[in-house]
């Protein structure tokens, strides 16, 4: 008896070591495992080469653990009746006890450790699993026959590496939740990566009402001002109006006009490269690789309609990955930051990407592009001084109007407000 005993005690431990083997192998990260294989890790190793033929691993884990858990069922009964005789609940009681321990002990304890250290255990396991799977490869090969029709059948089949293929909004996730992993420089440039294919060039762009641009039609003193005083290196030039683009102005060609006494209005026309335009529903990512591909450093953005909204260069996409660098253009007014009491006063033309980049707001993008635009949609009029409103749980409060354009907003952190109104 006690023989007898002792067998289905290590019946038990079989079918548990079936079912933990089962379970860490099916709940082992590949791109860990492929991890572990690059430093050199030997069952690693064993373990990828075991799954890449997961139909045959898993023929030889259930094979063995219905074989032992049958075992066992038998082994229970033939115990229950020399303890307690040949009555017919003997059997029920038998089977009752044995299903108990093996659901206890061989399955839903070793799977759930299976599942919890699966990089762990998986790798150590796949030195027992490999020898067994060549010594039960006879009697996995003959049930594999009746099995490959049915999985033909319901189209089932091994799909190999395509199982283990991530989309991009997966990849997005696993950067999202790996944040703690990484500094968060890094992490911020990765998740800021993935936004590239949602956002087009009319998101990034310098609106038209902020370009920097020559009139060709202005006063000769007012040009002259404009280039000995300009924060860029290229600027656009125009006659009349700013539609009428004559083409791009690279200073370094003007400096050696100055010096050689040579600097008139027609010289300046001849100096203009050809202008470059887009469609404002560029996806960026497809626009950077315009401008590196064709080595230009400015594309002039336009509507429907052929109008011109603003521009974009490199470093405004860029700026976008990695956050502001751009040392030649003049510094903003400290708007897009919290002053002391929760209030941040910034103009109406700033783009709503930057508020929320800076002030950690979640303002929608789906519309108009700056803070301006998004009031005038929300309000369906042209405000007053004065007027208060909230947007996206956001206080706000116009301060300045002109020439039916809103200036300047002070915009109050939500919890702040929300606070002061709650204590009001």
């Amino acid at each position: 008896m006690a023989w007898q005993l002792a067998l289905l005690a290590v019946l038990l431990v079989i079918s548990g070591f079936f079912s933990i083997a089962e379970t860490s192998m099916m709940a082992l990260n590949r791109y860990r495992l492929r991890a572990l294989v690059r430093l050199g890790n030997r069952g690693a190793r064993i373990a990828t080469e075991l799954l890449a033929q997961t139909d045959k691993l898993l023929g030889v884990i259930l094979l063995g653990n219905n074989l032992v858990n049958a075992a066992a069922a038998t082994l229970s009964g033939v115990i229950a009746i020399k303890l307690l005789g040949q009555e017919k609940f003997v059997l029920m009681i038998a089977t009752l006890v044995i299903t108990f321990l093996i659901l206890v002990f061989a399955e839903i304890t070793p799977k759930v450790i299976g599942a919890a250290y699966a990089e762990r255990i998986a790798p150590r396991l796949a030195y027992v699993l490999k020898p067994l799977l060549r010594i039960l490869y006879p009697f996995v090969w003959f049930v594999h026959l009746f099995v490959a029709p049915l999985l033909a059948l319901f189209r089932a089949g091994q799909r190999g590496g395509e199982s283990q293929r991530l989309t991009t909004e997966e990849l997005r996730s696993l950067v999202l939740e790996a944040g703690q992993f990484m500094p968060k420089k890094h992490h911020s440039i990765l998740v800021n990566l993935f936004d590239l294919d949602r956002i087009t060039v009319e998101d990034v762009m310098t609106p038209r009402a902020r370009i920097e641009a020559i009139d060709l039609d202005a006063p000769t003193e007012t040009i002259n001002e404009q280039l000995s005083t300009s924060h860029h290196t290229r600027l656009l030039v125009y006659r009349g109006e700013l539609d009428s683009v004559l083409g791009i102005l690279h200073l370094r060609k003007v400096l050696r006009l100055v010096q050689r006494n040579e600097f008139d209005r027609a010289a300046l026309e001849a100096l203009l490269g050809e202008p470059y335009f887009v469609p404002a529903s560029t996806p960026v990512f497809s626009q950077l690789q315009y401008f590196e591909e064709n080595r230009q450093r400015m594309a002039l953005v336009v509507d429907e309609y052929g109008e011109l909204k603003g521009l974009v260069t490199p470093e405004d996409i860029i700026e976008e990955l990695i956050g502001e660098f751009t040392t030649t253009a003049p510094a903003l007014p400290a708007a897009c930051e919290w002053d002391k009491d929760g209030s941040a006063l910034v103009e109406g033309a700033t783009p709503l990407r930057e508020l929320n980049r800076k002030l950690g707001l979640a303002l929608p993008l789906d519309g108009p592009k700056t803070l301006n635009g998004l009031l005038l949609e929300h309000l369906q009029d042209i405000p007053e001084s004065g007027v208060s409103v909230k947007i996206a749980n956001v206080p706000m409060e116009i301060m300045q109007t002109q020439d039916r354009v809103i200036k300047t907003v002070r915009l109050f952190r939500p919890q702040i407000r929300d606070a002061l109104a709650d204590a009001a």
